[in-house]
């Protein structure tokens, strides 16, 4: 099985090498908008090119959970309001895509946080969520937020957490939560939100993708 994730992880490591790295969002099942926030990875895309030097595919793609196109993307991005759904199939591919070192960022949207953390425990039965605390590196470099994720949009009056599942040292997903960072990621038209907010929620993505491609 580890000669099956190296080889895996190869595969991906010639494909994000061998062209222009590109970032993805995850299609899934059970009935949530899956779809949300149209402008918000190309708008990170772009600020992450011009701010800390990446050279990222502005085109993103849209993969499916069970796909084994899955394994040609190091960042997975999911985001949504309502159910999520992974079958048997998508549940092991998924696991060995995270295994074999990919990332996977959920933002919750407003009210999918339930939803994908049961699902994601499917993933990873032996792993517990654990809250990612303000010390962690994510949230340090290169942009410094010594509280934490930061608040993009206001739903319940609660403060945001960014919770983790970790396999082995390394955070394999992401879950940010009352913080909707793919809202401020958004074309300016989209939410109104002030260029002061935007660039918080930019910057926090920045690290995200910074954290994931020096780990």
């Amino acid at each position: 099985m580890k000669k099956i994730f190296a080889m895996l992880f190869i595969l991906m490591s010639f494909n994000v090498f061998a062209q222009k790295t590109q970032i993805a969002l995850l299609k899934y099942r059970g009935g949530g908008d899956w779809y949300s926030n149209p402008t918000s990875l190309p708008n990170l895309v772009k600020f992450c090119n011009q701010s800390i030097q990446t050279d990222l595919n502005p085109d993103i793609a849209t993969v499916d959970v069970g796909s084994p196109d899955i394994f040609n993307y190091p960042f997975v991005h999911m985001t949504g309001h309502g159910n999520v759904v992974f079958d048997d199939a998508e549940t092991e591919n998924l696991r060995n895509y995270l295994l074999a070192g990919g990332f996977l960022h959920i933002d919750d949207n407003y009210g999918i946080k339930d939803y994908a953390m049961s699902q994601m425990q499917k993933v990873f039965p032996e792993l517990q969520w654990v809250e990612l605390p303000y010390s962690h590196p994510i949230f340090q470099k290169p942009y410094s937020f010594p509280d934490g994720l930061p608040k993009i949009h206001e739903h319940d009056n609660k403060a945001p957490q960014a919770f983790a599942l970790i396999y082995e040292g390394r955070i394999v997903c992401l879950l940010t939560y009352e913080c909707d960072l793919g809202d401020g990621w958004e074309d300016q038209r989209v939410h109104y939100d002030s260029e002061e907010t935007r660039l918080k929620a930019l910057k926090m993505g920045a690290n995200i993708i910074e954290y994931v491609f020096s780990n």
